[in-house]
């Protein structure tokens, strides 16, 4: 005989309860069977007598100080009133209840239940609950939601079941609050980059559920995926680890051979360190290898490090550091670091080769909020040209297309002084893989000063040329390195570098003349510096000129002095309300300017052009520099110039508008 245990749909256990009954046949002795009642009969008669016999003996009753009345004489009377011994009946909700739902919510008080239907929500406790229909049966202490199907027959809003911070979007779901047990169908949620459905969930308590019929992918949509795990029983942990029993990898809905008797995936929230299984792989080129093969570092909350290699059976290898880095509200940025020794053919033969190339990579973000004075990011992709052309790598593969490198790294820092101050520094890295020519600025320099008004008041209007003198300040460097991938990082890459710095001071001021002009005057200081500049003279043997590297510092300075005087002139013509154009305004603006920029003959030099010395010819020892080189011209330009505007004010189509319409032309 059989017999099955069921607490609830909520405690209901895996396994079912035997109990096995052994009956023993017995003997039909009339004198026993006699015996047996009679032993029987006399048992229950004294029973019986026990609870209704006459007692002889009375029980005091005991005094009850606390409930004594007193009589108008001073007698005192026992109250012999007992107190109620039932208790109050416990309530049956211990918080509040917040519900709605679009077609009607319908409260039962007979059978403790309240019904949603329709977008409906119910919020209990630290339950959030939506679905197309929600049952509470607040007496079982169970909550029941469920689809409903719209007019066209297809089931829509699907239930989605929060609690705390485990969310779950099934099917259905029955779920006990007070136990923490529910009953789970067609269940879906997300554990990091994994994703799982099962036909049916059991939920034992917050941290254990029992799954069958789950799936386990990475794929974005869980319910139709490109590849699944497979696998009938399943215990679940969230947020720590999933432990199965027989698991199957399905490809497009088709189950393959690739099969384990049992699995384990961690889900732990923080990250561990572990070994990197590595994939095998046929490169042909240079044999089978085993390639992205490593162990994980998790270093700290902030940082970790993987390392990564490859082996290849005819001698190559390859190895590969990469770190992530990020802090809340700070940055956030990643490193990769990948070197490859590549061997082709064998040794011996006239194709074999040995060559090694790398690549960095570097990609570094600031919070703008965690100062907003300062500014600091990267964007690195530099190394060896032909990285990946040549790499044999999988996860190299999509970038062998690219035929240009470019790296960036800036920082930009605002001084909230008088006057302000912006300065900035960038590096920039442009290669071409084809060419394999690089330029490099390493790095740029760039600041400014605002505006200063040295002799205007600190109160009042600024009037006047002495008032109006403002000067700025503006300083730019840079290093320029144009080389080769062959020489990169080496000391001669150093050699051909252009140094400079360029400081700039523009002055100006503006005033009146004669009440109507207005005159404004202008003088710009530059002063460029160089660390190295040429000197040219002619080499009979080459017949031809040769420039020659002088190393040391040099500086020229050039100056030009702008000034311009302009008025406003205004003409009216009234045509009448009555017209369509009812005015026109016509404003000339005349200007006149003038500009000279003097030579800077004193920096250039001459050297014979010929063998016989009878060809002198002119050069400046700058020339060539990052900022140029000083005019050798004497220049003065006037200009005038003239800009007419007509204005007019046209009747508006619109006969609500009080004010007429503006036109220029």
């Amino acid at each position: 005989m059989t017999k099955n245990k069921y607490v609830s749909l909520a405690r209901q256990k895996l396994s079912h309860i035997f109990t096995k009954i052994a009956f023993k046949p017995l003997r039909t002795n009339l004198f026993n069977i006699v015996l047996l009642a009679f032993f029987l009969t006399i048992g229950y008669v004294k029973i019986y007598s026990q609870e209704l016999g006459t007692k002889t003996t009375s029980i005091p009753i005991k005094k009850q100080t606390d409930a004594e009345l007193v009589t108008k004489d001073g007698a005192t009377i026992a109250d012999t009133i007992k107190t109620d011994s039932i208790l109050p009946k416990k309530q049956i909700l211990e918080s509040k209840i917040k519900y709605k739902a679009e077609k009607y919510a319908k409260i039962d008080q007979k059978k403790k239940l309240i019904t949603l239907y329709d977008k409906a929500e119910l919020y209990y406790q630290d339950i959030e609950l939506k679905s197309g229909i929600i049952v509470f049966d607040y007496e079982k202490n169970e909550v029941y939601a469920g689809r409903i199907k719209d007019s066209a027959g297809v089931y829509t809003q699907f239930p989605n079941f929060k609690q705390g911070s485990n969310i779950v979007e099934p099917d259905s779901i029955r779920f006990n609050y007070k136990t923490k047990k529910a009953l789970i169908w067609n269940s879906r949620t997300d554990q990091g980059d994994i994703k799982i459905k099962a036909e049916i969930s059991k939920r034992v308590n917050d941290s254990v559920y029992f799954l069958k019929g789950a799936r386990f992918t990475t794929s974005k949509d869980v319910d139709d995926p490109e590849y699944y795990f497979k696998t009938s029983k399943v215990k679940y942990v969230p947020g720590k680890k999933v432990v199965t029993g027989l698991t199957n990898m399905v490809i497009a809905d088709v189950p393959t051979p690739l099969a384990l008797p049992f699995a384990f995936f961690p889900m732990t929230e923080e990250s561990q360190s572990g070994v990197i299984i590595p994939t095998f792989n046929d490169t042909r080129t240079r044999g089978y290898s085993l390639q992205n093969g490593g162990y994980y570092f998790a270093l700290s909350k902030y940082f970790d490090l993987a390392t990564l290699g490859d082996y290849y059976t005819n001698g190559s290898y390859a190895l590969r550091f990469e770190s992530n880095y990020a802090k809340r509200y700070k940055f956030r940025g990643n490193v990769n670091v990948r070197f490859e020794n590549l061997i082709e053919s064998e040794r011996g033969f006239p194709d074999y080769s040995k060559t090694n190339i790398y690549n960095i990579q570097w990609s570094h973000s600031q919070d703008s909020k965690s100062n907003p004075n300062s500014r600091f990011s990267a964007s690195v992709n530099m190394g060896s040209s032909k990285y990946f052309q040549r790499s044999v790598n999988q996860i190299n593969a999509g970038s062998s297309l690219n035929n240009t490198l470019s790296s960036s790294i800036s920082y930009s820092k605002t001084f909230n002084s008088v006057p302000q101050v912006n300065l900035s520094l960038t590096a920039t890295h442009s290669q071409n893989t084809q060419t394999e020519k690089i330029d490099m600025t390493l790095p740029t320099l760039q600041m400014s000063v605002d505006r200063v008004f040295p002799f205007a008041p600190k109160d009042g209007i600024k009037k006047g040329f002495f008032k109006n003198i403002n000067l700025q300040y503006n300083l730019r460097g840079e290093n320029r390195i144009a080389t080769t991938d062959s020489l990169f990082f080496k000391p001669q890459m150093f050699d051909d570098a252009k140094v400079g710095l360029q400081h700039s001071i523009p002055l100006s001021t503006n005033f009146k003349v004669f009440k109507y002009f207005s005159a404004t005057t202008s003088l710009n200081y530059e002063e460029v510096w160089y660390l190295q500049t040429i000197k040219k003279s002619f080499d009979p043997l080459v017949n031809k000129d040769v420039n020659t590297i002088v190393k040391g510092f040099d500086a020229f300075r050039t100056y030009s002095f702008s000034s311009s005087l302009g008025t406003t002139i205004y003409g009216t013509f009234n045509l009448g309300e009555k017209n369509k154009i009812q005015s026109i305004r016509h404003v000339m603006r005349p200007s006149v300017s003038y500009s000279q920029t003097p030579s800077f003959s004193k920096y250039y030099d001459t050297y014979a052009a010929d063998g016989s010395g009878t060809m002198v010819k002119e050069y400046t020892r700058f020339e060539g520099g990052i900022f140029g080189s000083p005019g050798r011209s004497n220049s003065n330009n006037v200009g005038f110039s003239l800009s007419n505007t007509f204005e007019a004010k046209v009747t508006d189509k619109d006969s609500t508008k009080t004010e007429p319409k503006k036109s220029c032309f």
